[in-house]
């Protein structure tokens, strides 16, 4: 945050909305850009990534009907045949070109939303604050795009193969609208992508003292139960994508409170 112009070092409530107006503007404006670059590579997005998972040659698809002929277990083999998708309506291709530019810009432009974001709120932060802060815009980003590729590469191509192979009868074929497809695409990836930032949270509830690992350990069984009803939200009705979701979501937990354990002795350290 830049200094007030009579030099005494503070903002006042409006200088300091005017900062952040200014953080946000150039926020959306990356993410313009960079939207206007994803419209341009249209095709790109949509036949190498978007509608991928949905095809044999996408490499879980390949990989779990690789291991599925050699444990002789062909329920493993999923997305064999690729999804029919269709388009109802007049303007819905071009909408759901513009969403998608809008949400690859958006995912994209993370760390840099990220870093502006940091840009406002650390100079509100003392030395020794932004000294053990350094690094957090990267262990954002990183965890992010973690989280968004679990989602991409492991939930999405088994809710495909789930609810695209779900049929109440033989006499009804599943055609997917091209609007109700991306919108699963594209939530999925952002979903997990925003859940894979619970150890960051965690940290920094910790180092504000508003949890301790005491109290996670102590409301681990709460928290196992929120983490299940959380990937039941963003899973597939079925209880092997369930499971699939909650064991990383459980490791990320543990790894949560042992960060926070850290993160406790060095703010008590430091106290000294």
């Amino acid at each position: 945050m830049s200094k007030n112009s009579n030099n005494t070092g503070e903002m006042s409530f409006l200088e300091h909305l005017e900062e952040l107006r200014w953080h946000i503007v150039r926020s959306a404006f990356a993410i313009f850009i960079l939207a206007i670059v994803a419209f341009i590579f249209t095709r790109f997005l949509f036949d190498a990534i978007l509608l991928a998972p949905s095809t044999p040659d996408f490499f879980t698809n390949r990989f779990l009907c690789s291991l599925a002929e050699r444990l002789n277990a062909q329920d493993l083999c999923i997305n064999t045949v690729p999804l029919k998708l269709q388009n109802i309506k007049l303007a819905g291709q071009f909408s759901a070109n513009i969403m998608v530019a809008m949400y690859t810009g958006v995912v994209i432009a993370f760390p840099y939303i990220i870093w502006e974001m940091w840009r406002f709120i650390g100079p509100a932060l003392y030395e020794n604050e932004r000294k053990h802060a350094r690094g957090s815009v990267a262990a954002i980003s990183i965890m992010f795009f973690i989280g968004a590729m679990f989602g991409y590469f492991i939930i999405v191509p088994l809710m495909i193969h789930f609810l695209g192979g779900w049929q109440v009868s033989d006499e009804v074929v599943n055609i997917v609208s091209l609007e109700d497809y991306i919108t699963r695409i594209t939530f999925i990836p952002l979903a997990t992508g925003i859940i894979f930032e619970l150890p960051i949270l965690m940290i920094f509830l910790t180092k504000v003292g508003i949890i301790t690992p005491q109290f996670m350990v102590k409301y681990r069984r709460h928290a196992i139960i929120v983490l299940m009803i959380v990937a039941s939200v963003i899973t597939p009705p079925d209880v092997y994508s369930m499971i699939l979701v909650v064991l990383p979501l459980l490791l990320l937990y543990e790894a949560s409170i042992v960060l926070a354990r850290r993160t406790l002795r060095k703010k008590m350290l430091l106290e000294q």
